[in-house]
């Protein structure tokens, strides 16, 4: 198996789940090779239910752990709130330009890999938006100033809303992971770990109200079920 990449161990990647055999899973490591997570380093604990962590064509930010040939080791349970934040913010800023380049070039398929061979792709669409003239080496300068403005004006219309909350059980309870879990099964947003009992809530709307009131009503939400579980809930400052 190719390391197309120079994938390294403790690289933090993108992945997307493709199929579970037994204790393993078998993901694709940036769209272009394969690794595998054994069972005990998908979360840490005991795993009622796998698939409320991997499920076929899912995505997940995994940690590398070791490269042995053609043999990549990953881990997901190794994976901090704060990278996986990183993580998910570049891949959705590759998605948005390649979606883009796609609308207005036929090639653009050989465009990503020419830029892709001098630049990882997020950092370049995070340069071209203090040097657009960048993009002239790879498009002409009429479909580089196109993707500039639509780029642009995407930019103004996503508004992100995000807000942190501690949620935690009694040391006691003994149902304490299962009831969090169960509390934090939220439509419409977007929750992560961080790490020390808090977790992070958001949401990208069309403009800041829209996204404020999806974050709202989640926490809202949150906190009713903790009340109910005898959970404590705590909101922080950003």
């Amino acid at each position: 198996m190719e390391n197309p990449r120079q994938l390294k161990e403790e690289d933090i990647v993108m992945c997307t789940v493709k199929r579970i055999e037994g204790a393993t899973v078998f993901v694709e490591i940036d769209g272009n090779t394969e690794g595998s997570i054994t069972l005990s380093e998908i979360a840490a604990g005991r795993i009622r239910n796998l698939r409320d962590y991997v499920s076929p064509n899912k995505k997940i930010v995994c940690k590398i752990l070791r490269i042995s040939g053609g043999n990549i080791q990953l881990s997901l349970r190794r994976v901090t709130g704060k990278e996986r934040e990183e993580i998910e913010e570049r891949y959705k800023k590759e998605k948005t330009f390649s979606t883009i380049l796609k609308t207005i070039a036929p090639d653009y398929q050989d465009i990503l890999n020419s830029i892709k061979k001098e630049y990882e792709l997020w950092d370049f669409v995070e340069r071209i938006k203090e040097s657009p003239s960048l993009l002239e080496k790879f498009i002409s300068k009429d479909k580089a100033g196109r993707l500039v403005k639509i780029l642009s004006e995407k930019r103004e219309k996503d508004k992100i809303v995000k807000k942190i909350f501690i949620l935690k059980s009694p040391p006691l309870q003994e149902s304490g992971v299962g009831e969090i879990k169960d509390s934090l099964r939220q439509k419409d947003v977007v929750i992560h770990y961080l790490g020390s009992s808090q977790f992070s809530v958001s949401s990208v709307g069309k403009n800041f109200k829209e996204a404020e009131h999806r974050v709202s009503a989640a926490i809202r939400e949150i906190e009713n079920r903790a009340k109910l579980k005898k959970l404590y809930f705590e909101m922080k400052e950003k």
